[in-house]
């Protein structure tokens, strides 16, 4: 495009309108000492009327209501010229249905249905808002239901008084346990991987858990070692075969891989040595740790009784008494390898309704503790009575080392405690 005549106002050349210079892609800036006519000044028929927004069910069904206001409302950094004026004009002829009165320009346009355009002339509020706030009201009201059909009214919230506790996670804590359940599995053994190993039998297993619990006392670990040893026990067991010989080394590894995993201050190799009174070797340890380690592919995190026990004794609002008869019993069903046929959260669950029997001498267990644990107590009642039987003999034969535990001041003299007979006791 040539240099345009100064005389023909249709076509924009090198100079604006307002005789500023033009600099760069749609910018027009005024030279020094000129200065801009105010946009109030400028001819409205020149600029046209923005183009309003379309109804989506098109033109004849919908009518498009724009609210005006004066041609001040554009922006002064923003210099309208005559082909731009051009544009829009054409834009409003095609996109609205209605004329609009020169000299105006739209600034809110709002899309109205027709079928929903019920308000008087006299209301204060859209009718878009009205729909929103009902709308907001209703969704208000069905979480209300999901929670009172999520929790009974006899159930007890476990965790309003951790709401400003960051430790106990209370935003979390549900998805966890549930995690928990839900993967519960991966950490269980089949009752019957004694059946393939060619040296050793469930008798050997007892003996040697025994005896762990009485190291795990001796160095003063934590519950969560303890369970997570006869855990890796248990799983290396099923997928090899082992001698009785090497038994104890496996037994003295998993201890020692717990450690790792769960103790701040972990026991030296030499130290577990020590306590095998020398069986084996520092090389036979690490090799022995290795092929544990391998064996069941580093997977060292699976839920364990433990975890559930925490969550299920602050269900049953649990005072100290209570917390060691529940731990006594769970520890002697760590020993039986029959239990292994009950997955972690019901052991857990069983072993505190059997120690509230004992504590209040007749069966009890309360919609909280049902509801938290998601067992009735029905389904607790066979792993119970497992438990009480445990407790009957646990003085007497050569496997007594939970009872010497659990019969110390450290641990409140729980092993002393009446066994709950009655729940043995068959209804007629």
């Amino acid at each position: 495009m040539g240099r345009t005549d100064e005389n023909n106002p249709g076509v924009i050349g090198q100079a604006n309108i307002q005789g500023g210079p033009l600099m760069g892609r749609g910018k027009i800036v005024a030279e020094p000492g000129q200065n801009r006519r105010a946009l109030s000044n400028i001819n409205g028929n020149r600029i046209g009327v923005p183009p309003c927004a379309v109804s989506k069910r098109g033109l004849i069904e919908k009518h498009a209501i724009c609210s005006s206001k004066s041609s001040a409302a554009i922006p002064s950094h923003r210099p309208v010229t005559r082909r731009f004026a051009a544009q829009l004009a054409n834009k409003d002829q095609k996109l609205c249905t209605e004329p609009t009165k020169p000299n105006k320009i739209a600034e809110d346009c709002t899309i109205i249905d027709v079928d929903e355009y019920n308000m008087s002339n006299d209301s204060s509020v859209p009718m878009y808002v009205k729909h929103t706030e009902a709308m907001m009201d209703e969704i208000d009201l069905m979480e209300e239901v999901e929670m009172e059909d999520a929790m009974p009214e006899s159930v007890m919230d476990i965790d309003s008084d951790d709401v400003k506790n960051p430790l106990a996670a209370v935003e979390y804590v549900h998805d966890i346990y549930s995690y928990y359940k839900d993967t519960e599995n991966s950490g269980c053994v089949s009752a019957a991987y004694m059946s393939q190993q060619y040296d050793i039998n469930e008798r050997m297993r007892a003996i040697l858990i025994d005896w762990l619990i009485e190291v795990h006392y001796k160095f003063e670990l934590l519950d969560e070692t303890l369970f997570l040893t006869v855990n890796l026990i248990d799983r290396f067991l099923e997928r090899h075969a082992i001698g009785r010989k090497r038994l104890q080394l496996v037994g003295v590894t998993a201890m020692l891989l717990a450690c790792k995993y769960e103790e701040v201050s972990v026991p030296v190799v030499e130290d577990l040595i020590v306590i095998s009174d020398r069986a084996y070797t520092r090389k036979e340890v690490l090799d022995m740790e290795k092929l544990i380690v391998n064996t069941l592919q580093f997977n060292m995190c699976v839920p364990t009784p433990y975890v559930f026990m925490r969550r299920f004794l602050k269900a049953a609002q649990s005072d100290k008494k209570l917390e060691l008869l529940s731990f006594f019993m769970i520890e002697l069903s760590l020993v039986e390898y029959e239990m292994l046929n009950f997955p972690p959260s019901l052991l857990a669950a069983a072993a505190i309704y059997t120690a509230q029997c004992i504590v209040n001498r007749f069966k009890h267990w309360s919609q909280t503790c049902v509801w938290y644990t998601t067992y009735t107590e029905e389904q607790l009642l066979e792993c119970s009575k497992r438990m009480v039987t445990f407790h009957q003999k646990a003085g007497t034969g050569k496997l007594t080392g939970v009872h010497k535990k659990y019969s110390t001041s450290k641990f409140g003299y729980a092993a002393k405690a009446e066994p709950a007979h009655f729940l043995l006791e068959v209804r007629h």
